[in-house]
């Protein structure tokens, strides 16, 4: 079984429209596929699924006592795919206890499947790093904005630290090094990883060599959704190149999406957009997405041979070939009246705000770096 986690560093990136196309793209490929929606304080890919909620989900096993696992898995009108609900309207399911949680991972991991697609809360909630980490190659959604990259990079920071805590006993050198961060809030808040290991190595070689054989076969797949055009792929070189400098991993990315106002009218048709409009650029985009998956089935841990700068080329010139169909299709529907003047102006005026975000980014990035330079830092 393939477990394939989709999580990410904020909200609003995607992540559930990947999860629910995605398992529709591969129990399409003749994969069989169960799709978890474990976002359990917001629960909502049964709409994407386009699946009325049954009353039995996640939430349900979880807080009845003699519930079973296997009433909470769906078959659904699609072949191959079965759905488990997340049930985000039971109080209190989003914050589950440590014994829940592993009760409900132990149920998932022991599915026969070929595919197990696991979506996630976002943000770096301890529950959603645990479930993250029950692959070594989870799926990461971002943006190409600042702020977008920078809780990417921040999630598989918080992701690798957890993977370094759950090493470290109470009694153990290496707990200690982490008390005194701990107690000074502002070290905690900056911490540099390879300078940690390296003081953990002298204290705890131990501890130090279990972290770095997990870490070694920790190699997160990077999504970037919402594009606007072929220039906004190159923004995720910046983030590879501090992943690998600061957090000591690579990353490999998995593909690019555009932005496509079709999703918001496969959304309010609760028609999943792989149905909807299949041949679509974000169709196509999920379908190439399913393709390297299934060609990439070989043990997920073994990385050597792995050519993860290749992976960001390919991705490069699949967003440019992208763009020019986006401007075909757009043409076509035009045309085809599927896409009125009015719809194309929303388009303009959609884009000429993204452009305008960006630009306050900059700004700000502008302003910060002045003011490190004026304090006297290195910039």
């Amino acid at each position: 079984m393939h477990i394939l986690p989709v999580a990410s560093g904020k909200g609003g990136v995607g992540k559930s429209l990947l999860a629910a196309n995605l398992a529709i793209a591969l129990a399409e490929a003749g994969k069989d596929v169960v799709c978890a929606d474990l976002d359990l304080g917001a629960s909502n890919l049964h709409i994407l699924l386009g699946i009325q909620p049954s009353g039995k989900g996640v939430g349900f096993y979880l807080k009845e006592k003699n519930s079973k696992f296997e009433d909470c898995i769906l078959q659904t009108e699609y072949p191959h795919l079965r759905f488990i609900p997340g049930d985000s309207e039971i109080p209190g399911i989003a914050n589950i206890t440590q014994s829940q949680k592993k009760a409900l991972i132990s149920k998932l991991l022991s599915l026969k499947t070929d595919y197990l697609i696991l979506d996630l809360g976002a943000g770096t909630h301890l529950n959603v790093l645990d479930f993250f980490l029950t692959s070594s190659r989870g799926i990461l959604m971002t943006m190409p904005t600042l702020t977008s990259m920078l809780n990417a990079y921040l999630f598989l920071k918080n992701a690798l630290f957890r993977i370094l805590s759950s090493l470290i006993t109470k009694s153990s050198p290496a707990n200690r090094i982490l008390d005194s961060l701990e107690k000074d809030g502002t070290k905690f808040q900056k911490l540099y990883l390879p300078k940690l290991l390296k003081q953990i190595k002298e204290a705890d070689k131990k501890v130090y060599d279990s972290y770095m054989e997990k870490a070694n076969s920790f190699a997160p797949r990077v999504i970037m959704n919402m594009l606007e055009n072929e220039k906004d792929s190159r923004r995720i070189d910046k983030l590879r190149m501090s992943i690998k400098e600061y957090l000591g991993i690579e990353i490999e990315h998995l593909g690019i999406i555009y932005r496509d106002e079709l999703q918001d009218i496969a959304l309010n048709s609760r028609i999943p957009i792989l149905l909807y409009k299949p041949n679509a650029v974000i169709s196509q985009a999920i379908y190439r997405i399913a393709d390297k998956l299934v060609q990439h089935v070989e043990d997920e841990t073994q990385l050597l041979d792995f050519n993860f700068a290749e992976s960001f080329q390919i991705a490069e010139l699949e967003a440019q070939i992208d763009f020019s169909e986006k401007l075909h299709y757009i043409e076509d529907l035009m045309h085809s009246g599927s896409l009125s003047e009015g719809d194309l102006i929303d388009i303009i005026r959609s884009q000429h705000r993204e452009i305008n975000n960006l630009k306050k980014e900059n700004q700000l990035l502008k302003t910060k770096l002045a003011r490190a330079a004026r304090a006297g830092f290195k910039v």
